[in-house]
């Protein structure tokens, strides 16, 4: 298989400029956190002026856990997602009915198994991966054990977990994702972005991929585009 780029999606997005700046740096797709409890935290009303700012071809992400059909839909109505991403107890029958494509989350620790998962989420479009604490749906900032995802997977992988400008490069070479998600990692306090950080991050991602494309031995010595 032909090294492919790999996709970026900063999450937490809270100001309309931090948007426009990580959609003009690189990002492929930017979440929007519609979980109260979080300090990444935004209304419909603020997510529908950040996404006015995302510019054509950048998807804007709905983060959700353990909502009501209801809460999601009134967001749908709000706010023009093109992806959601479901981060808590939601059961796949859950998933699929708002006609939109998703991602379903899976907080990786020992004895987990992925396989299985997405045997049973085999309707989302990838399966995020992030880390593991008790009563923490996401955005710890805390990377996990890397060698607990199996090398054989049936759907496109989101690592996510803890990364920055400074390990993402090591994650992208042992995981082999289809996309990363940073959230904290391009934080300069929790909630507020960092755009230093934001450019770094992707940068890093980028130069990761060039590195492993100059390395890939293409059949008959054709190089094409990934």
């Amino acid at each position: 298989m032909n090294p492919h780029r790999t996709r970026i999606k900063i999450c937490g997005i809270k100001q309309p400029a931090d948007a426009l700046f990580a959609a003009q740096s690189g990002a492929d797709a930017l979440g929007l956190n519609f979980h109260r409890a979080s300090s990444r935290f935004v209304d419909p009303v603020r997510a529908a002026e950040i996404s006015s700012a995302i510019p054509p071809f950048v998807a804007s992400v709905g983060l959700f856990v353990d909502a009501t059909a209801d809460q999601v839909r009134a967001v749908l109505d709000a706010v023009p997602l093109q992806l959601l991403q479901f981060h808590g107890d939601e059961p796949p029958e859950f998933c699929v009915q708002f006609g939109k494509p998703y991602l379903k989350a899976l907080r990786m620790k020992p004895g987990v198994d992925l396989i299985q998962f997405s045997a049973r989420y085999r309707s989302a479009s990838a399966i995020l991966v992030d880390a593991f604490r008790p009563g923490v749906p996401g955005g710890t900032g805390e990377t996990f054990d890397w060698g607990l995802i199996p090398g054989t997977r049936s759907q496109p992988l989101v690592l996510s977990g803890g990364l920055t400008s400074g390990n993402v490069a090591d994650g992208m070479e042992r995981v082999h994702p289809w996309a990363v998600d940073v959230s904290s990692g391009v934080e300069s306090t929790p909630g507020v972005k960092d755009r230093g950080r934001i450019a770094r991050f992707i940068d890093a991602v980028r130069r990761a991929d060039e590195q492993r494309d100059a390395t890939y031995e293409y059949p008959q010595g054709n190089k094409s585009a990934a």
